[in-house]
């Protein structure tokens, strides 16, 4: 964390009723002391956002939100973004995840990076939670780049990769009922096909810090063939979801979870057998990510427009 964002979250803190409590070294943290939803004090959001930005997820127990109590939060923390650039679950603004007999986003990812203003924050709360497992995990894409050993920094401060909608990991797969309310096939998420090239290393736009952008929306890395394409891809991937660089929250049905979409990915864990799983989530635009050289992402095929405006970041 920089000194200004030390400073900041020393001022918001003196006097303020939340309390923050970290997980683990690298990521995670629980907010207390707050309840979200619309008309929060203006310190308070931007003491939420320092934390966010320090533990890049934070979670909050017990809200039981409905979705304009979770738009009205939302909204407070920037732009909302329209459900998704592809699939309607019924919301113009809150994206549906309702899961059945075992079918998550088991794959690890960062959302919506397959178009070129990659939003900036996610806002997940938890709808119906199964009685075992269900569980989502989070990784940090800003220690991974850290901690890298000198070689790969610089072979991937200069790599790009092409990121499509073609890979969904949140596509249902024909063992789901076709019967079910909420159920979007793979047909529905590709439907206005999608491709960007990122910098595999962005600036953060807000810390100013390196980060990784991969995941599984990752098609190939410019340059490369698709051989050695899957070979870097498992070598950096490994790196960012290395143990120590992860934090896991088990669900409690009206908990919420906030990422910093940037600086992280994350994977919902499918083992919750034949029971019922819906989470509802909500994303704030971002801008367009910017290479260390200062190149900015590329778009190849698709328009993103409607999904999300680009705008200037909270000051």
């Amino acid at each position: 964390m920089t000194l200004e964002l030390e400073r900041t979250r020393a001022d918001l803190t003196a006097g303020s009723s939340l309390h923050v409590t970290k997980l683990g070294e690298r990521i995670g943290a629980v907010i207390s002391g707050v309840r979200l939803g619309p008309g929060l004090d203006p310190a308070v959001v931007a003491e939420i956002r320092a934390a966010l930005l320090e533990h890049k997820v934070v979670f909050f127990r017990d809200q039981h939100l409905d979705d304009d109590a979770h738009i009205a939060f939302a909204e407070q923390m920037g732009q909302v973004t329209s459900a998704h650039p592809t699939v309607n679950t019924g919301s113009a603004q809150v994206l549906s995840l309702n899961a059945t007999k075992g079918m998550a986003a088991n794959s690890w990812h960062t959302d919506v990076t397959f178009v070129d203003r990659i939003p900036a924050i996610s806002i997940l709360r938890g709808v119906v939670i199964p009685p075992y497992g269900g569980s989502t995990v989070w990784a940090n894409t800003e220690t991974a780049y850290d901690l890298l050993p000198a070689p790969l920094k610089a072979l991937v401060d200069d790599l790009w990769a092409l990121h499509t909608n073609e890979y969904d990991y949140a596509a249902v797969s024909d063992r789901i009922d076709r019967d079910e309310d909420q159920v979007f096939s793979r047909a529905e998420f590709e439907r206005v096909p999608y491709e960007t090239e990122h910098p595999v290393v962005r600036i953060h736009p807000e810390t100013g810090k390196r980060v990784l952008v991969l995941g599984h929306f990752i098609k190939k890395f410019t340059g490369l063939n698709t051989s050695e394409s899957h070979a870097l891809f498992n070598l950096l991937q490994n790196r960012v979801t290395k143990l120590e660089n992860t934090t896991r929250w088990s669900w409690r049905q009206g908990d919420v979870a906030m990422w910093d979409n940037r600086a992280t990915q994350h994977y919902a864990v499918a083992d919750f057998g034949e029971e019922r799983r819906e989470v509802r989530r909500i994303t704030i635009a971002g801008d367009v990510p910017v290479s260390p050289d200062g190149r900015r992402s590329r778009v190849v095929k698709g328009d993103a427009e409607a999904f999300s405006r680009i705008e200037e970041l909270i000051s």
